[in-house]
């Protein structure tokens, strides 16, 4: 091993830092383009644009329905979050009363569980350090997802100025904005985390056990932010949106976003509150967990035993590399390789997850031959020690990554217009709904073979490897690219909002045509990435969450 503990201490922080720093560099660039100002032309003339117009006209309106957006949004947080906060506090007495009756509510040091010869944290210490981390999750992924839906009502009306300039301004516009909750979420998660291991370590001291038996608090709070936020936000932005289309396209037969709708603004802000706030708390949590439990097996494997920190570090390592790879990924779609027409927009999205995950294969090796010791072994319960090489988390951590990437691009088979599947399901409604549905149905299934042998194969391949661990850090290896899938799944649903207020606000046909467009591409990938990484963070839960 050549790393030491002052690079894991300097490391994991900067990079936490450095994401961060990108994230607001990334809105300052959107705020450069305005809403509700008018901008004049060299001989004062108001400008008009190829839509016929005025710029005056056109910034007043995107300006109010941006603002409406904006104010639906944070009425459905504010009232979400009211609820969440009296959950947050009942179930942390919970927490706290269940964690202290195990040792009697003592406040003397006992004997620890894994080694008698040791002296652990009292009860009550142990329940009040876990019911801290549970609320730092939980206020982490609450912020993670106000922040998410404070930009894209930021960025929307943004996208849509843009796109009457063209289909690769919007482009920029809005994934930049999508860059910003990715980046935000996966380094506030990180840094917070971290800095609650170094805080616990002062009480703690040596008993890594106790200290990561005690962060896994983090991950629970995480996650139960994210039943209200996913479950919560998703059934309002699905009623919202059915809503929507059965009074606009089924009673009064209007246009989808039609401005004589009223309840398009629900619509949009459905979108916010569900497909932002709520996704992002959401992969927080799943992140949270996964980071979790692989450091409490770690904490029982000869890592803790020899006291070897930089080890157990390797999880904060994986993130905190994939953050610096999803910058360097995501400078690629916006500055070196940016879009200039509508042919290149999926080619593009496409291209963040294939470079994102090359470039995190190298961070992973030399991250597994520089922080691991070259032999240390795993406890695996009833049964021996596993011995394990530095190599073989470097296959685990890999097949995680490369079965999201394989799962991704084959639910994007399944689910985008430019392959037969979908094109056959479109045919299939000729001959009526019955067999539109009988057809749709039979597509679904047939979609998820694949899927199912992938997230198999890295099972069996990191369970036969590295036991749980293998199959935790595995699902870390879905997540260290969570920067950038969270930047393409934020696109689509800011770029959604760009067609609604494009129509609304009376543009011509060919701005809508540019936003759909951006919209169709990011309601792909979004769906697609979304899917490999739920799928992993299932099996994870199953088999690392559980048993831990």
């Amino acid at each position: 091993m050549v790393l030491g503990t002052t690079f894991v201490l300097v490391f994991v922080p900067a990079s936490a830092a450095v994401g961060i720093l990108f994230a607001l560099t990334q809105w300052y660039l959107v705020s450069y383009v305005t809403v509700g100002k008018s901008r004049v032309s060299n001989n004062g003339y108001m400008q008009v644009d190829e839509d016929g117009i005025d710029d005056a006209s056109v910034n007043a309106k995107c300006a109010e329905i941006q603002a409406a957006i904006s104010e639906g949004s944070e009425a459905f947080l504010t009232t979400m979050y009211t609820y969440l906060a009296i959950f947050m506090g009942l179930f942390s007495v919970i927490i706290f009363v269940f964690l202290a009756s195990v040792g009697g509510f003592s406040f003397d040091r006992q004997p620890c569980d894994y080694d008698q010869t040791k002296s652990c944290p009292s009860s009550i210490a142990s329940a009040f350090f876990s019911t801290v981390a549970f609320i730092l999750g939980a206020l982490t992924s609450t912020l993670s997802g106000y922040l998410g839906m404070k930009i894209a009502t930021y960025a929307n009306a943004r996208t849509t100025l843009e796109a009457r300039k063209g289909v690769g301004k919007a482009f920029a516009i809005a994934f930049r904005s999508g860059a910003v909750m990715g980046f935000l979420l996966a380094a506030n998660g990180l840094l917070v985390l971290f800095l609650t291991i170094l805080v616990f370590k002062l009480y703690f001291g040596d008993d890594w056990v106790g200290l990561y038996e005690a962060i896994t608090g983090y991950g629970l709070g995480g996650s139960s932010v994210a039943l209200f936020g996913r479950v919560g936000g998703g059934i309002y932005t699905k009623a919202a949106d059915v809503g929507a289309d059965l009074v606009g396209k089924v009673e009064q037969n209007i246009p989808e976003d039609d401005p004589r709708n009223p309840a398009v603004i629900a619509d949009n802000v459905g979108d916010n509150v569900g497909d932002i706030a709520g996704m992002g708390a959401d992969l927080f949590g799943s992140f949270a967990e996964s980071t979790c439990a692989a450091l409490v097996v770690s904490s029982i494997s000869s890592f803790g035993n020899d006291k070897n920190f930089v080890a157990m570090c390797f999880p904060l390592l994986i993130s905190s590399a994939g953050i610096l790879v999803c910058l360097l990924t995501t400078l690629v779609a916006t500055d070196i390789m940016s879009v200039k027409g509508v042919k290149e927009i999926e080619p593009t999205l496409k291209r963040q997850l294939v470079i994102s995950t090359v470039l995190m294969t190298v961070a992973i090796f030399l991250i597994s031959w520089f922080g691991l010791p070259e032999t240390f072994t795993i406890n695996v319960v009833g049964h021996e020690a596993k011995v394990v090489k530095n190599w073989h988390i470097f296959f685990c951590v890999g097949s995680g990554l490369w079965a999201g990437l394989i799962i991704g691009f084959v639910t994007e088979y399944f689910t985008s217009n430019a392959y037969t599947p979908v094109q056959d399901v479109a045919d299939s409604c000729r001959t009526g709904a019955a067999t539109n549905i009988i057809f749709g149905l039979a597509l679904g299934y047939k979609s998820v073979i694949v899927p199912v042998f992938a997230i198999a194969v890295a099972i069996y391949l990191s369970f036969s490897l590295a036991a749980m661990y293998g199959i935790a850090v595995a699902a870390l290896g879905m997540l260290s690219t969570l920067a950038t899938g969270l930047a393409i799944d934020a696109y689509g649903p800011i770029s959604d909002n760009a067609g609604g207020i494009a129509e609304m606000a009376g543009m011509s046909h060919e701005v809508r045509e540019r936003t759909d467009a951006l919209t169709a591409a990011g309601t792909r990938r979004q769906r697609s990435g979304r899917d490999s990484r739920s799928g992993r963070q299932r099996w994870c839960r199953w088999r690392c969450s559980g048993r831990t």
